[in-house]
């Protein structure tokens, strides 16, 4: 346990030190999971060495670069790439074959609405770059729902101040809206779907 603080001490001290850049490439790699980069990301903002949106924006910026990431390991590498070195980015067969058949399922919208599930938000890009999916497409449904998403961390990280640290209970009460807000636009989306190609087929 030790080490581990310690490794997170060391990565926040190197976040500290490069601002913006800290959280753009906290996030890009993310060696600690994105709420605690964009809540650090928050108390630089109360601490006044960053601004606010500009904190918002690399924080998005970030979790598009590192989806971009994945999405290109599904196109050009696929599963057997994903079997091989997925370990390595923290990434589970199991979790693929989920999001896997999720877009199979639901189709490129998924991509939208699984970036607010935990574990799905990142490995949902494996899949969509497998089946190659129009890559602006992606790229504008995964800054859409990440935008959200850095704002409320960063808010939540500036609002607690020195405390920041506790972001996770803090969170906790505006995350499981979200997930069901997602919920409910993927029955929406699936809704759209199915009447779209019903008037197709008559």
């Amino acid at each position: 346990m030790d080490f581990i603080h310690e490794l997170l001490d060391g990565v926040l001290q190197w976040v500290e030190s490069l601002g913006y850049f800290g959280i753009l490439i906290g996030l890009l790699i993310e060696v600690i999971p994105s709420e605690i980069v964009l809540g650090f990301g928050g108390y630089l903002v109360w601490k006044g060495d960053i601004s606010f949106w500009g904190a918002v924006f690399f924080g998005t910026l970030g979790a598009v670069g590192q989806n971009w990431i994945l999405y290109w390991i599904g196109r050009y590498g696929g599963r057997p790439i994903v079997e091989k070195y997925g370990k390595y980015l923290k990434i589970k067969k199991k979790h693929v074959d989920i999001s896997e058949q999720w877009f199979n399922k639901y189709g490129a919208g998924i991509v939208f609405t699984a970036r607010f599930v935990p574990v799905m938000r990142q490995v949902i890009s494996i899949p969509a770059g497998m089946a190659r999916m129009h890559f602006g497409l992606f790229t504008l449904l995964t800054a859409l729902a990440s935008l959200p998403w850095s704002i409320l961390f960063v808010y939540l990280g500036k609002s607690l101040g020195e405390n920041w640290d506790k972001i996770d209970e803090k969170a906790a009460p505006y995350v499981q809206p979200a997930i069901l807000i997602a919920i409910a636009l993927l029955i929406v989306y699936v809704l759209f779907k199915f009447v779209r190609s019903r008037r197709k087929s008559v």
